[in-house]
């Protein structure tokens, strides 16, 4: 079988399923071509994916996270963006900004996400017919944007930047629209600065400390704040972003499956986000670099190359998940790597769950269901995938 994971057209199609289910029964270590560069590691499995996410020693972050990643854009940022830090750096990085997110935040955020998704869903009643991506974009991107404290007049414009500098396919655009964000966040990071508030930014500037060991605390250095907080940025708007989209397709796809949800009840709304992140799974591959001579599952990796783990893959594991392609709103135990594992586990998970079941809850007791009113399209990224546009038809309930 022909396989090439570089190639975006099979993303674009959304017919890419094939390839995984063919590398998990045949070669799930594959050592990939590119053609011009080394090749790297392809890694399929379930029990693979997560052995390497939890070994961080071997299996390192900061020489890139991603097959896209730019040497030289890496370098600038590593060990002090979490994405591309090892510990102790991501360890006493993560504690520091879970000051600022973690639990004691969580009722004022809970309360912002049910405004933004009551706003929202009026909105889309109104509308009745129309893309459901407009909708699903603005849910993470207001909820961030509020967070943050970032001006109304800049949200849409934030949210577009996003995009950009992880999904074109032009290296120059991404790489500017990167240091349009960089440069944004310091001018912010400035103000706040000089005159805080009660947001995010403020809180990540004025009352987080980084703890050193010994105890040593020092606060986080602009860089590490504005790089962590373009981190939180992108990762707030993808992960939603496309998987509210993919929900609302399976919905309009497997009416069964909206009527179940809808007579399970609030109990049935955890396991349902569970299983659409499963099925999305936004974030569709993560790298890493060897430290040291190893082997995965009898297969010599050598220190120094780069080893990709499909989480894409790993979420449709036939060792692991009954009928995984199949859409199954009440499915239990449902132990997917959306959100990757182990320590680089994402750091806003919560919010995203939180948000997708703000979702569901505010539009299952008015909907009877979804109509496709046009094929659904997708983007062309083996980083961050989902579906790009959606038209849909909203089936009002008659007894709403």
């Amino acid at each position: 079988m022909h396989i090439d994971l570089l190639d975006p057209a099979p993303f674009a199609r959304g017919d890419f399923w094939e390839t995984f289910t063919w590398l998990r029964a045949n070669d799930p270590v594959h050592r990939h071509p590119e053609p011009e560069g080394e090749g790297f590691w392809a890694l399929t499995k379930h029990r693979d994916i997560t052995r390497v996410y939890a070994d961080t020693e071997t299996f390192s972050s900061a020489s890139g996270m991603n097959l896209g990643s730019h040497p030289s854009a890496v370098a600038a940022v590593a060990q002090r963006m979490l994405i591309v830090s090892d510990a102790p750096q991501h360890t006493r990085l993560k504690r520091a900004l879970h000051q600022a997110v973690g639990p004691q935040r969580m009722p004022y955020i809970e309360e912002l996400v049910e405004k933004v998704v009551a706003e929202l869903a009026e909105e889309a009643l109104e509308r009745g017919e129309f893309d459901f991506i407009d909708i699903a974009k603005q849910l993470p991107n207001r909820v961030v944007c509020a967070l943050m404290g970032i001006p109304t007049r800049d949200w849409s414009w934030i949210g577009e930047l996003t995009t950009d500098a992880f999904e074109s396919e032009d290296e120059r655009e991404r790489s500017n629209a990167n240091s349009e964000i960089f440069l944004y966040f310091m001018e912010l990071l400035s103000e706040r600065r000089a005159r805080p508030g009660d947001d995010l930014i403020s809180h990540i500037a004025h009352d987080t400390q980084v703890d050193e060991g010994g105890g040593e605390h020092r606060p986080l250095t602009d860089e590490e704040i504005v790089f962590n907080l373009s981190g939180i940025l992108s990762g707030a708007n993808e992960t939603t972003r496309y998987s509210a989209a993919g929900a609302i397709h399976q919905f309009a796809r497997n009416h069964d499956q909206w009527r179940l949800l809808q007579g399970r009840g609030p109990e049935g709304i955890a396991p349902a986000v569970e299983e659409i992140l499963r099925w999305t799974t936004p974030g569709v591959h993560a790298m890493r670099t060897v430290t040291r001579d190893t082997e995965i599952n009898g297969v010599p990796i050598a220190k120094g190359e780069r080893v990709t783990l499909w989480n894409i893959s790993a979420n449709r594991d036939e060792d692991l998940f009954t009928d995984p392609h199949t859409f199954q709103v009440a499915r239990k135990p449902n132990r997917h790597i959306a959100f990757g594992h182990g320590r680089h586990l994402c750091l806003g998970a919560h919010m995203a769950r939180f948000e997708l079941a703000a979702l569901l809850r505010a539009l299952t007791g008015v909907l009877d269901g979804f109509e496709a009113t046009g094929p659904a399209l997708y983007n062309s990224s083996n980083f961050t995938w989902g579906i790009k546009s959606l038209p849909v038809r909203l089936l009002r309930s008659r007894t709403a």
